[in-house]
């Protein structure tokens, strides 16, 4: 079959793209960024996979296209889209496409939950590769050492097949899985009432339904079905003991079955243990050794820009550049950054004009809270990807949201974000560049290393 994927440089998109050339398809596909002159490492990694890459305005797609598969993010009047719905062809969207592979798996295993996914199917595509676990796993955020892009592991048509599940569209309700993680439920994409009844079908579907037994929300589901639980709660099945959170890295305990498996995880933060212990059971589940388990888990090499340290200057700052876009995960990583630093310094990028006007309330009350007097935080101006969006907010409003005495800054572009970082870093602290979606963020964070080290 001929697959054209409309969007293909997304993190979501690529990985698929990639596994469906891997099983034998002919497949072709285009994106605005690269129209744009971006992602050019993505588009030369797809095109030594054999993936024909167009421009994005409808000239590739044609009668010979037998599935036409679209990103949520590109937009339903743009001219590839249009061109699909002329030719009457199979119009398919990525998260539905992922659920047919996650259901064809043996078994297939779906990661769900509002924080933490990208970060636990890394650990399993970890796990299960150095293991010698044969398996296909597909993720939103590449291994660090792998290169842009999402996480793509090839395995065996008939064989295990591990993804991220994500809600943001509304599709969790599309997955059937063997295995089902909920990691998680909060305010992310939507208020939390109207995740619920998604989360709840997703949680019926799944064969065997593995929990967090400490997040509020993922637990009354598994009470609802009768789930496995994990993680930081005396009431757990497999109870995570926690020895430390940081500064460097984070280290527990799980108890599984009368055994305990030590989780030394090279990050730090309790969220990132929580990340390990379900990445754990389902590596459990799918034959690796907790011996392995153990051992691979220490040298596990991190994921794409979630709390990715850089680098550290001689005068002790430590640059971070992660992904963080979304209260909870805001709240978490500036968390992890206090452990080991005396100052956090913040720069956070919205990762859209509607995200921004949905987080605004609720980073006006967060950020008062968990930033400390000494800390310095600075919005940079909403990125915008392109399309028909209102862009009727600025960052400038968000930064007039806080009190005056937190002194927030405001960067009108990545320069101005850039001479920001390096008027207020002092030695001993922790810089995070913060922000999803814009492919140039990490450019900024090298950027911003390189010019403290100067």
């Amino acid at each position: 079959m001929r697959y054209h994927f409309s969007g293909v440089a997304g993190a979501g998109m690529n990985p698929l793209a990639s596994l469906l050339r891997a099983r034998g398809h002919a497949v072709q596909g285009s994106d605005r960024a690269f129209d744009q002159g971006r992602s050019q490492e993505v588009a030369a990694r797809l095109r030594g996979l054999g993936i024909e890459l167009f421009p994005h305005d409808g000239t590739a797609v044609t009668r010979g296209i037998d599935r036409f598969v679209h990103s949520t993010a590109v937009e339903a009047d743009t001219p590839e889209m249009r061109a699909a719905r002329a030719l009457g062809l199979e119009y398919v969207s990525r998260p539905r496409l992922l659920a047919e592979v996650v259901n064809t798996g043996v078994p297939g295993v779906a990661i769900a939950g509002t924080s933490g996914k990208s970060t636990i199917v890394g650990m399993l595509a970890w796990l299960l590769h150095e293991a010698g676990v044969p398996a296909t796993v597909l993720g939103g955020a590449a291994l660090v050492g792998d290169g842009p892009g999402g996480c793509f592991r090839a395995g065996p048509a008939e064989g295990p097949v591990v993804a991220e599940a994500c809600e943001s569209d509304g599709t969790l309700v599309g997955y059937r899985p063997a295995i089902g993680v909920v990691h998680n439920v909060s305010r992310d994409h939507g208020e939390v009432e109207t995740l619920r009844p998604q989360f709840a079908t997703f949680a019926e579907s799944c064969g065997r339904l593995l929990v967090n037994a400490r997040c509020p929300e993922a637990a009354a589901l598994g009470r609802r079905f009768k789930a496995f639980t994990y993680g930081d709660s005396p009431d757990a099945d497999a109870r995570l003991r926690v020895s430390s959170a940081g500064p460097d890295h984070a280290l527990g305990v799980l108890r599984v079955e009368h055994h305990d498996v030590t989780l030394k995880v090279p990050l730090p933060g309790l969220h990132n243990l929580e990340n390990a212990a379900a990445a754990a059971l389902v590596a459990l589940e799918l034959g690796v050794a907790p011996f392995a388990v153990e051992v691979l888990l220490a040298c596990f090499p991190g994921v794409a820009r979630r709390f990715e340290v850089l680098g550290t200057t001689p005068s002790g700052i430590r640059v971070v550049d992660d992904y963080a876009h979304n209260g909870e995960k805001i709240r978490a990583t500036i968390s992890a950054a206090r452990a080991g630093a005396g100052r956090v310094v913040a720069v956070f990028q919205p990762h859209g004009f509607g995200p921004a006007r949905f987080l605004r309330p609720e980073l006006k009350t967060l950020l008062p809270r968990l930033l400390r007097p000494e800390d310095r935080f600075c919005y940079s101006e909403i990125f915008y990807s392109g399309g028909t969006v209102a862009k009727d907010l600025s960052s400038r409003a968000l930064a007039d949201d806080l009190p005056h005495e937190l002194r927030c800054g405001y960067a009108p572009n990545h320069g101005a974000a850039r001479e920001w970082v390096l008027r207020e870093a002092q030695s001993g602290d922790t810089v995070l560049i913060m922000g999803a979606r814009d492919p140039e963020l990490p450019r900024l964070a090298r950027s911003v290393l390189d010019g403290l080290l100067a």
